[in-house]
């Protein structure tokens, strides 16, 4: 990763609700691929407890940009592309995290699903308990189990995906652009939850690359 250390870089929701993922395998970068299997390799290798945290927390020092610059145009089922995701997500929970956790609460509410108990936060969901949540997925890719991180990322946004369509539908005679950014929201939430259990089984096949 860039070694220029600066400001860290604002994600405006806005952004998020017009991402919808990476370009086509066939154009990705090597140099995305490489960084992304050779800091695994070597993170996982030798789970040093300092590293990890340090990885865990390198947006809040050096900014998204510097993650965004060398995976955020991979393919959505790739590691590469995993691991913009994880960062994207929780960048996007530590600079809301009351709204993130009022989504998330709602989400467990109307869920019939089993996706809160896989996520793992705690029932009722405080903005600290997201935002513990959004860095224990993410130190699980360093240190624990790959598969289940990604699928407690994957768990996670649908339970988000499920909040923000149940406040849209609560919304949409009363505010109806507001139901309208929560329905984009939504879809963005469910179509990474999808990346995210595809990579899961990606990697399980050893097929994640």
């Amino acid at each position: 990763m860039a070694d220029r250390i600066h400001k860290p870089t604002k994600f405006p929701s806005r952004v998020f609700e017009s991402f919808h993922g990476g370009d086509d395998p066939a154009q990705l970068s090597r140099v995305a691929h490489e960084t992304a299997n050779a800091l695994l390799s070597r993170v996982r290798e030798n789970p040093d407890p300092e590293i990890v945290e340090r990885l865990v927390g390198y947006t809040d020092e050096h900014g998204i940009d510097a993650v965004a610059e060398l995976w955020s145009r991979a393919s959505a089922r790739s590691l590469p592309g995993a691991l913009w995701r994880l960062y994207l997500v929780r960048l996007l929970i530590r600079q809301d995290p009351t709204g993130t956790s009022f989504l998330y609460q709602r989400g467990t509410e109307v869920s019939t699903t089993i996706d809160q108990v896989v996520a793992g936060a705690p029932n009722p969901t405080s903005p600290d308990d997201i935002v513990t949540l959004a860095d224990a997925i993410l130190r699980g890719i360093f240190a624990g189990d790959f598969g289940v991180a990604l699928d407690r990322a994957g768990a996670f946004c649908r339970v988000m995906a499920a909040g923000a369509t149940s406040l849209a539908d609560d919304t949409d005679a009363t505010a109806p652009e507001r139901a309208t950014e929560l329905t984009t929201r939504a879809l963005r939430f469910a179509e990474l939850a999808d990346e995210f259990s595809a990579c899961a089984r990606l990697w399980r096949t050893d097929s994640l690359d």
